[in-house]
């Protein structure tokens, strides 16, 4: 076979020829992205310019990191009713903490923003906290009779044994003097109050080790999900998934969602037993996932296993997580106000005596108490934030407007802490919440409000 220096010279011209195309193609695209980013960031300077906010970087936005909360009580005392922040050179939303304003929002039909609530996705699916439109409306009447009084009623008896399980687990730890971290305690009770309630599951979870790494795999989503929303690197799916966080993201995903298929898969095997299905079908009202399974859409089709997952996902982690959240701050909020707490302890007591479990009639006898939940919920709302995509311009109570694609964060944190709405509104003070006492209809929401 001959060989030249001139065939050489060629291969090499064409080498060098298509990295000059490949360099051309890129600077064109980093161009390109240069201006879009650009020509972004001038639009939304203009059009926000009558929502103020503190210095922030023209690249990375308001840095945060895990300052955020602190950040808002700040822009509460300076910025009345809004403001702006960046989470990016080119992507910022409008906070707002004024109760009119959260008001209007929520009064409005607006898509949750899809940049936002898109990250929890692929750990959670489409189910009712991520779906919007018609699609929403039609899961949210479908499931709507899982949450009437009747179903419910039967269900404190269930609760209360799960939270005798969890404090038998507690008296085997008397004696080590040492703090506990009761979070993962409580979400392993929740955990097992959802599985028995809404999931139709026998048996204990919190004496289930295994379960121990759906709860694990949970707070790992959790913190990646919100450690990506402040990363304008993770911004791009493709650049995410190649990172480490984002191998993490998508392993914790799988434990998941083993663990949910999981549970659909054991209670279909149970629903084919006769018996069972018999029992079932003769009961007034069925039970969450029951729902689900004897689901039929609006042309007569079964619910698709796509959208069985993602309601069973949405509910197992919603139904147990935040809930762990808002129980575990109401015990701090009670530990670090020992008064409160001897009040409540009493209260109880007088109710229950020395043995009598807890019923649905025992609920509304404990006003004080209720009092101080509600007082808890104010100061850590389990979910700060919400968001919203607007699809139509919005003028607010003071003149400002907002044009449609605008995305809006009602922060319950920041409207929780507005010293218009709540008077010294660091202190736990429960007779906010005294039955005479009297507030805006939106300044307290620690589970948002509205359609949904």
């Amino acid at each position: 076979m001959g060989f030249s220096v001139f065939s050489l010279t060629r291969n090499l011209g064409g080498v060098s020829g298509f990295f000059q195309v490949v360099f051309v193609v890129s600077l064109f695209l980093v161009l390109f992205k240069a201006v879009r980013f650009y020509l972004r960031r001038q639009w939304l300077l203009k059009t926000l310019q009558k929502f103020p906010s503190t210095p922030s970087h023209w690249l990375w936005g308001h840095q945060l990191k895990d300052k955020e909360l602190e950040q808002i009580l700040i822009w509460v005392e300076e910025f009345p009713s809004a403001c702006l922040q960046w989470l990016s050179g080119s992507k910022a939303r409008v906070l707002l903490y004024d109760a009119d304003y959260v008001k209007m929002i929520l009064g409005r039909s607006d898509p949750k923003a899809s940049g936002i609530y898109g990250l929890f996705a692929p750990w959670i699916g489409y189910g009712l906290l991520l779906l919007n439109g018609k699609k929403w409306f039609q899961h949210r009447r479908m499931l709507t009779p899982a949450f009437h009084y009747d179903i419910l009623k039967p269900y404190v008896r269930i609760m209360a044994d799960s939270v005798n399980t969890m404090l038998d687990r507690w008296e085997k730890l008397d004696g080590e003097n040492c703090p506990l971290e009761i979070f993962h305690y409580i979400s392993s009770m929740t955990l097992d109050t959802v599985m028995k309630c809404a999931f139709s599951h026998q048996g204990s979870v919190q004496l289930d080790e295994n379960s121990r790494s759906y709860t694990k795999a949970v707070e790992d989503l959790n913190s990646l999900a919100f450690f990506r929303m402040r990363s304008a690197f993770y911004e791009n799916n493709t650049i995410y998934k190649m990172s480490s966080d984002g191998r993490w993201f998508y392993r914790a995903c799988q434990l998941a969602h083993e663990h949910t298929d999981g549970v659909i898969k054991m209670r279909k095997a149970q629903l084919q037993n006769e018996e069972e299905l018999e029992r079932v079908k003769k009961k007034r009202r069925l039970d969450f996932l029951d729902i689900l399974l004897f689901a039929k859409m609006e042309d007569g089709s079964s619910l698709s296993d796509e959208d069985l997952r993602a309601e069973v996902d949405t509910f197992m982690f919603e139904g147990h997580d935040t809930t762990a959240s808002g129980i575990s701050w109401i015990f701090y909020a009670l530990a670090t106000h020992p008064e409160y707490q001897q009040r409540c302890r009493e209260e109880v007591q007088s109710i229950l005596g020395d043995g009598t479990s807890v019923t649905w009639d025992h609920l509304d006898q404990m006003p004080y108490t209720t009092m101080c939940i509600k007082e808890a919920l104010r100061l850590y709302p389990p979910v700060p934030i919400v968001s919203r995509e607007l699809n139509t311009p919005i003028t607010f109570p003071d003149g400002r407007s907002l044009p449609k694609g605008i995305t809006v964060a009602i922060s319950i944190y920041g409207l929780h802490h507005n010293p218009s709405l709540w008077p010294n509104p660091k202190e736990f003070d429960p007779s906010r919440f005294a039955p005479d006492s009297s507030r805006h209809s939106y300044a307290f929401l620690p589970f948002s409000g509205g359609a949904r």
